[in-house]
C-alpha cells in the first residue's frame, strides 16, 4: 500500500489527535486515525487513547510485529509528519532478511562459499518469491483452521516444477512444465538446489501445514521412481502425482512397529492364481494418509518384508489422527480391510522391501534437517528483532547479557549445523548412489539426531527470550510457540533420535581398523 500523501506536523497531530472524537498518534513517521477503531482494539479503548496525539513508536513495537502496519490495519494510516522519512524496513516478496543471521552465510555479503553458484541463487530467488506470495499465506490460514492444502497451492505448484523439484534431483526433473523460470537446468539440479527449496519452503513458519504440503509425495512417490518393476506403471503414477491431480503417501509405521519396521505386522498374501495380493492390516502416524490416493505400503509377505502400492479403494479406510501440531498434516491411521492389490503394483523384489525402505530414509532425513535447521534460523531472526524492540526493566532486552548469551548460544548452533549440512550434502552430489548408501547413512542419522538436538535447546531459549508471547498462537510469539510446539516431530518422524545415533555408530564400527590401537 502506497505511504498517504497528506503530511502532518507534530504539533498538529498533538493538537488534534488527542480529543474525544479524534485519536491519533504517529508511529515510525506514519499518522494513523484510529478513531473509529477504538471498540474494535482487542486491548480496549484505555490503550489508545494513553497515546494519542504523541509518538507512540516505542509503546507500539514493545507489543507487536511491523507486519501488523502491513497488513489490513494499514488503511488506518492518514498521512505522514513532514519532513521524516520511516526507518522500519519491512522486505517485500522475495527479498532477503537484513537481520544479522536471518540468512545462511552464503546469502550474506560479504560472505562467500564454494557450494553455490549463479544457478543456486537464481533459484533460491524465485522460490523465495514463490513462497511469500503463495505458500506462506496459505500455509498461516491452514495451519490455524486444521484444513488440508488447496488443490490451487498444488496445481500452481505443480505447473511451477516445485512438485518435481522437492523429489531430489533425478530424470524426473525432465517432465517438469519449468523449474520455477529460474537459470537451472533438470541436468544441473543438483542437491544443493533441493536444499534450497526444502529451506525456502521452510521459512513458511507451519510445522503443521510444512508436513500437509506434500510431506508424502516426497518420502513417497521417489519409492515408486526408483523401484516400480514396469515402466509404464511408473510413468502413470508419477504423472499423476506430478500433475497434482493423485496424492501419494509412505504407508510403514504401526501401532506395533515403528523404528523397528521389520517387525510389521501387516500382511499380504498372494491369490491362488497367483495375479493378486490380499493385505490386511492397519498403518499408524501416515502423514497425508487422509487425502491421499495411492499407499506406499510396508507389508509381510511370505518369507520377508515387501513393498506394495495400494490405491484408495474397497478396504482401505481412512481416520484422521490428532496430534500437537495442526491437522493440516493430514497425520492419518490407515485400516487395510482384504483389500485387492494386483502383483503388478510390488515395489521392488518380493520378500526383499527392508532394503527399499531403508534406501528411502537417507533423502528423507537429510531433507528433515534442512528443514528444521531453516526453522532453527528463522526462530533466531524473531528472537533477534524481539530482544531489539522489547522494553523490559527501562532496557531493550538486547541490552540485558543473559539474552545476548542465549542469543549467541542460538545463533552459534544454527551456524554450526548449517556448515553441517552443506559439508553432507557435498559428499551427497559427489557420490554415487550406491557410495551414499554404504557411507552417508550414518552421518545423515548423526546430523537429523543434531539437528533436532539443536531445535530443543534453541526452542527452550526462544520461549524464555519470548516470555508469555512464545506460548501464544497469535500476535508476535506465534512463530515461537509453533516451533516450540512443533519441533518434537522431527525428533521422531524418520528414526527417533536414540536409533539414529546408535545408527551412526554402529556404521561408523563398520570402517573401526581391525588391530589394537
Amino acid at each position: 500500500m502506497a505511504a498517504p500523501s497528506k503530511t502532518f506536523s507534530r504539533a498538529q497531530v498533538k493538537k488534534e489527535g488527542n480529543s474525544e472524537d479524534n485519536v491519533w498518534f504517529i508511529i515510525d513517521s506514519k499518522v494513523y486515525d484510529v478513531s473509529d477503531f477504538l471498540d474494535a482494539h482487542p486491548g480496549g479503548e484505555a490503550v489508545l487513547r494513553q497515546v494519542a496525539g504523541t509518538d507512540a513508536t516505542e509503546a507500539f513495537y514493545n507489543l507487536h510485529r511491523h507486519e501488523v502496519l502491513t497488513g489490513k490495519y494499514a488503511e488506518l494510516a492518514i498521512g505522514t509528519i513532514e519532513g521524516e522519512k520511516p526507518e522500519v524496513v519491512n522486505p517485500g516478496p522475495g527479498e532477503l532478511s537484513k537481520v544479522p543471521y536471518a540468512e545462511p552465510l552464503w546469502l550474506s555479503p560479504p560472505f562467500k562459499s564454494p557450494y553455490y553458484n549463479a544457478s543456486h541463487h537464481s533459484l533460491q530467488k524465485a522460490v523465495r518469491k514463490f513462497t511469500d506470495l503463495y505458500v506462506t499465506p496459505e500455509a498461516q490460514a491452514k495451519e490455524k483452521d486444521g484444513t488440508y492444502i488447496s488443490q490451487e497451492l498444488i496445481d500452481r505448484m505443480s505447473k511451477a516444477g516445485l512438485l518435481h523439484m522437492s523429489l531430489g534431483p533425478g530424470k524426473h526433473l525432465n517432465s517438469a512444465p519449468t523449474l520455477l523460470d529460474a537459470d537451472v537446468k533438470p541436468e544441473q539440479f543438483d542437491y544443493f538446489h533441493d536444499l534450497i527449496v526444502s529451506q525456502e519452503m521452510t521459512r513458511a513458519a507451519a510445522r503443521g501445514f510444512q508436513d500437509g504440503n506434500m510431506a508424502g509425495m516426497k518420502i513417497g512417490l521417489t519409492v515408486v521412481l526408483n523401484y516400480a518393476n514396469n515402466e509404464a506403471f511408473k510413468k502413470r503414477i508419477s504423472d499423476e502425482c506430478f500433475s497434482g491431480k493423485k496424492k501419494i503417501c509412505l504407508a510403514i509405521t504401526e501401532a506395533f512397529a515403528g523404528s523397528d519396521v521389520a517387525r510389521l505386522r501387516t500382511v499380504a498374501k498372494k491369490t491362488p492364481d497367483g495375479k493378486h495380493y490380499i493385505v490386511n492390516g492397519t498403518k499408524k502416524w501416515i502423514t497425508n494418509g487422509v487425502f491421499c490416493d495411492y499407499f506406499v505400503t510396508g507389508v509381510q509377505t511370505e518369507k520377508g518384508l515387501s513393498v506394495l502400492l495400494i490405491e484408495r479403494g474397497e478396504g482401505v479406510e481412512t481416520k484422521l489422527i490428532k496430534t500437537s501440531y495442526s491437522t493440516a498434516a493430514g497425520t492419518t491411521f490407515i485400516t487395510f480391510d482384504n483389500v485387492k492389490v494386483p502383483v503388478e503394483n510390488l515395489l521392488g523384489k518380493e520378500n526383499q522391501g527392508i532394503y527399499v525402505i531403508l534406501s528411502n530414509f537417507n533423502h528423507e532425513r537429510w531433507t528433515m534437517s534442512c528443514a528444521v535447521v531453516r526453522y532453527s534460523r528463522i526462530i533466531v531472526e524473531e528472537s533477534l528483532k524481539w530482544a531489539h524492540q522489547r522494553i523490559v526493566f527501562g532496557k531493550r532486552l538486547i541490552d540485558q547479557p543473559v539474552i545476548r548469551l542465549k542469543l549467541a548460544k542460538m545463533i552459534a548452533l544454527v551456524e554450526a549445523h548449517q556448515s553441517w549440512l552443506e559439508t553432507v550434502t557435498y559428499q551427497m552430489c559427489n557420490m554415487p548412489y550406491s557410495e551414499q548408501s554404504k557411507h552417508l547413512g550414518g552421518p545423515i542419522g548423526l546430523l537429523k539426531m543434531s539437528c533436532t538436538r539443536m531445535a530443543h535447546e534453541i526452542a527452550d531459549e526462544a520461549v524464555q527470550i519470548w516470555g508469555g508471547r512464545g506460548l501464544t498462537q497469535s500476535g508476535m510469539g506465534r512463530v515461537i510457540e509453533n516451533f516450540n510446539r512443533g519441533y518434537k516431530f522431527d525428533a521422531i518422524l524418520g528414526g527417533a533420535e536414540e536409533v539414529l545415533g546408535d545408527l551412526g555408530v554402529r556404521q561408523a564400527m563398520k570402517f573401526m581398523p581391525k588391530e589394537k590401537l
